[in-house]
């Protein structure tokens, strides 16, 4: 599970922490490139839309298959969740619900994987350390909740009109004589909701993974008893983080729809 930590458990989780990043960037650097994030994560999107496209082009009327039935499981599901959220036209809300979701519990559920698994693999090719958890990387989480805050701005214009949506912004809550609180608040509504939306996910699976990181690190302690506790702790933990997982991208699919919905229906 875990090799030999070089100088101690310490320095074992400081070494899985870091980023495969460009080698003119350093690593106390903040929104920057992260190869190993970008890498996961565009590899994920890929298998996840082949797969989706495998399972429309073999779907039958008929009776379906294990596939296909548990697709249409996770689509019901979906859009009865968008549905109840957002009262406009659902053809791009719908599937950008079901792709937030479905991407987000895929990088999510990297952290399942054996913490040396993919830094062994990757050492083999004479790649650097690469951690292979992309929503544990705030600048993916950062970089996704962005996209949600243009797409609320997209929606406030295209539901109220520029006029419509500037007028909002100074004259709600407190009229239009106290405008510039108007705006200072909205402002503030407006940025809390990525960040929010961000740090709520990185925050969660950074913890998760600092949890694996630290069981892993019992195997190497050379100690039986340690050893035991470890292969028991960190079954335990991977059968209770695939829950959190579940509910991390949940709560990101839900959101988006909410946050799209208040900007939609808000006036």
């Amino acid at each position: 599970m875990a090799s030999e930590p070089q100088g101690g458990l310490t320095e074992y989780i400081r070494h899985h922490l870091e980023h495969l990043r460009p080698p003119h960037i350093s690593e106390g650097a903040f929104w920057t490139l992260n190869i190993d994030s970008v890498t996961v994560s565009l590899v994920l999107g890929i298998l996840f839309c082949l797969w989706f496209w495998l399972k429309a082009r073999k779907a039958t009327a008929g009776v379906p298959g294990k596939g296909q039935a548990f697709l249409e499981i996770v689509l019901e599901f979906v859009d009865g969740q968008v549905k109840d959220v957002f009262h406009g036209d659902r053809r791009f809300l719908g599937p950008l619900a079901l792709t937030v979701f479905a991407w987000v519990f895929l990088m999510n559920a990297m952290d399942l994987l054996p913490v040396d698994l993919l830094p062994m693999i990757t050492a083999k090719f004479g790649i650097g350390h690469f951690r292979p958890v992309p929503t544990a990387d705030v600048n993916m989480t950062f970089a996704m909740s962005i996209t949600v805050l243009v797409l609320v701005i997209f929606y406030s214009f295209k539901a109220k009109g520029f006029g419509g949506y500037m007028h909002e912004l100074f004259t709600a809550p407190f009229g239009k004589w106290l405008f510039p609180f108007n705006f200072a608040l909205n402002m503030v509504e407006l940025v809390a909701k990525p960040v929010s939306l961000a740090m709520r996910l990185f925050g969660n699976m950074y913890a998760g993974e600092l949890v694996f990181l630290l069981i892993a690190g019992l195997f190497s302690t050379g100690s039986v008893l340690l050893y035991s506790l470890g292969i028991i702790g960190y079954a335990v933990w991977g059968v209770f983080h695939i829950l959190i997982i579940t509910i991390q991208a949940f709560i990101f699919m839900v959101l988006t729809i909410v946050y799209i919905s208040m900007a939609h229906d808000h006036h």
